[in-house]
């Protein structure tokens, strides 16, 4: 029988391959370098380098930088949109705001279709569906020979008013599907039916753009596991922390934007409520960027709009992430003010670091590290070898001349500017938000999270520091964790007092027979299908609305109004209570729950770490210390260090700076206490019932 559940994550610089055994209830992890021209071939190399057999594959799940990169490169297939006569410039004109207010020369970059692939038909349907002017069905037609003339591979349909009534857009299709056989076309009801015309207009625009490449990258990678063996549904993570399959995926290829990013997140989350800690930060480091993720509460934050470029709105649930260019590869160099910076340029997976000894000159986070001896010299478990006279010639030539320092201060000081970049974005993600980091632990992952994660704490004054079992392929882990899960939603506008609680239900009846045909076609037994209701709610004569929880029932939607009271003043520090209050959207998340890994505690064994596998010179703080390094596949439950240290492993790096000490806890998580300027302590709740509970 089928035992193995695999998670592949396709990085900038490392392609992830996570696989738990169900049988023997134990994981084993891989990486090879990503292939960017074609993240497949990655993807595949790593199945076959893990010594995967196929057919004891019971699920594969998979988080990918596709759409993402399509994205942010611009290679799109030809695409068009056609729009209501009068709408042609909405994605151009957008909301005439800007990414940097006071940057005049700065321009927010083009719709990603141009303006003379954008086309009007005459028709009008009004705020409440009622057609104003039907369709021009012979200007329909012409304009879909006048496509078929351009070769035209996809197009967006997205009318004015057709989240209210989409007839005219059903109708559109149909037309442009007679005139291009073979084209995708994305319909703007379908992919988002909700009022304001920007965001649906431009995540229809990105899903058009998206949906040759995805739909043909997820075809063929079907096509290769299955006639390699594998018999179940390859199954792709989104931005919203689900997953889908790929027929779906085909229909809704936007979703996979932010998709590895998602992945991340989730598993950060998992291995807080492990280990007992409602409030924490996750910091996925990795060759390239880092992603923040701030778990409140036990629960991720999630945004309903979110960009890959400014301007260029994406409108579908997803887990809010900040990613800084902070990665392994990101490169230092000297602005034309004479600063020293770091990122987020980057030198990605080719030529690399130049200790890689692939063509790369400049110096990166990766050489500061190999040459403060925080880094060993082999990498990967010895498939690659880092080679430090390299690092040295790129740091001397780069910065440490240029700025009259000595080669260990010029390498200390690119890890110093790093650290800062990624202790801001941590600011932006929690004290901007009125939360405290000191309240939080910090969750370390990525290829490169476990060498700054301590550096990172101590700046912000976190106490707590937590480096999972695997943390360079912590994102594929997340792979693991996650339901198929569709994110569906309608307008309903209205006075919440006046509101009739049976009409509301009936929506929502209607929401979840949608979501019960889409799981049913993903093959979700009816028993594994779970609904979550939601409902986004604002004060009478607010613009933006604040969604929260809605359960069934006569008194659901009372108790939904109370309840955006109270979260409107845990976000905005107010409420009204005397001010009515407008429902504005139903939500509903369906949830097709799938077999996910089981993980146990292992008994503590021993607080001696044994002997380390060698003592060397590392740089903290201006100084060099003798330091041991262990092997950490070799530390048993219980290993306690006090720091400095250094824990090597195939897929990262940990590093135990000075003063602070460390245990390996029953999960073979690496818990790190730091001192700090308050004294303050992490939120943690006692350790025996929390890591039972996350059993």
């Amino acid at each position: 029988m089928a035992n193995l559940r695999v998670a592949v994550d396709v990085g900038g610089t490392f392609t992830d391959i996570c696989i738990f055994d169900e049988s023997t209830q134990s994981m084993r992890v891989t990486k090879v370098p990503s292939t960017p021209d074609n993240p497949m071939t990655a993807v595949l190399n790593g199945v076959r380098r893990a010594n995967i057999n196929l057919t004891d594959v019971e699920l594969f799940s998979h988080g990918t930088t596709v759409a993402t990169n399509a994205l942010i490169t611009r290679k799109f297939p030809k695409a068009a949109m056609v729009t209501t006569k009068g709408f042609r410039d909405v994605i151009e004109i957008r909301d005439g705001t800007k990414d940097d207010l006071w940057d005049a020369y700065s321009d927010v970059s083009g719709p990603y279709i141009r303006r003379r692939d954008r086309f009007e038909v005459p028709e009008r349907v009004d705020f409440a569906g009622n057609v104003v002017t039907p369709l021009d069905e012979d200007a329909a037609r012409d304009l879909g020979r006048l496509l078929r003339k351009r070769e035209v591979d996809t197009v967006a349909v997205c009318f004015i008013n057709s989240y209210a009534n989409p007839a005219h857009e059903i109708r559109m299709r149909e037309i442009l599907a007679e005139e291009l056989p073979g084209a995708s076309i994305s319909t703007s009801a379908e992919i988002l039916p909700e009022i304001f015309e920007l965001g649906r207009f431009n995540t229809t625009v990105a899903n058009a753009v998206l949906g040759p490449l995805v739909s043909g990258y997820v075809e063929n990678l079907d096509r290769s596991l299955t006639a390699d063996g594998y018999t179940g549904e390859l199954l792709l993570l989104h931005s919203g922390g689900g997953s889908m399959t790929s027929e779906v995926v085909k229909r809704f290829p936007v979703r996979l934007a932010a998709s590895g990013i998602a992945a991340g997140a989730i598993a950060a989350q998992h291995v807080a409520e492990q280990c007992g800690f409602a409030n924490a930060v996750g910091l996925d480091m990795g060759g390239t960027s880092t992603d923040i993720s701030l778990i409140a509460d036990g629960e991720l934050r999630e945004t309903n709009e979110w960009q890959v470029e400014y301007g260029h709105p994406i409108v579908f649930p997803s887990i809010e992430v900040l990613t800084i260019g902070a990665g392994g590869g990101s490169l230092a160099h000297i602005d034309i003010a004479g600063s020293l910076r770091n990122g987020p340029q980057s030198a990605g997976a080719d030529p690399g670091p130049a200790c890689y000894r692939r063509g790369g000159t400049e110096p990166t986070n990766t050489d500061a590290n190999l040459w403060l001896g925080r880094l060993g010299t082999d990498l990967a478990d010895g498939e690659m070898t880092l080679d430090r006279a390299s690092s040295r010639a790129a740091i001397e030539s780069t910065i440490a001349t240029p700025l009259g320092l000595d080669i260990d201060t010029a390498a200390d000081s690119i890890i110093k500017v790093a650290n800062a970049n990624m202790a801001d974005a941590v600011r932006l993600v929690s004290i901007r938000r009125g939360l405290d980091p000191r309240d939080f632990a910090l969750i370390a992952f990525g290829g490169a999270g476990a060498l700054h994660g301590a550096d990172v704490a101590k700046e912000l004054d976190i106490p707590s520091v937590i480096v999972p079992p695997s943390p360079g392929v912590t994102s594929a882990l997340g792979c693991l964790l996650v339901d198929i899960q569709h994110d569906l939603s309608q307008m309903y506008t209205g006075a919440a007092d006046a509101a009739d609680a049976d009409v509301v239900e009936e929506h929502f009846r209607t929401l979840e027979l949608e979501g019960r045909d889409r799981l049913r076609h993903e093959k979700v037994a009816e028993e594994d299908a779970v609904f979550q209701r939601g409902i986004s709610m604002r004060y009478q004569g607010q613009w933006r609305s604040l969604q929260v929880k809605m359960g069934s029932g006569q008194k659901a939607l009372e108790e939904a109004v109370q309840l955006f009271h109270e979260e409107h003043e845990k976000q905005y520090a107010f409420r009204q209570d005397e001010t009515p209050v407008e429902i504005y959207q139903l939500h509903l998340k369906a949830l097709g729950k799938t077999p996910k890994p089981s993980f146990k505690p292992s008994p503590v064994s021993s607080d001696d770490p044994g002997e380390p596998i060698e003592i060397r010179d590392v740089h903290f703080d201006g100084s060099w210390h003798r330091t041991p390094v262990y092997q950490r596949e070799n530390l048993p439950s219980g290993a306690a260090f006090i720091g400095p240290a250094i824990l090597n492993q195939i897929d990262s790096t940990t590093v135990i700076p000075p003063e602070a000490s460390a245990v390996i806890d029953e999960w073979f998580n690496i818990r790190i206490s730091l001192p700090t300027a308050t004294g303050g302590e992490a939120a943690e709740t006692t350790a025996s019932d929390s890591t039972q509970s996350a059993v």
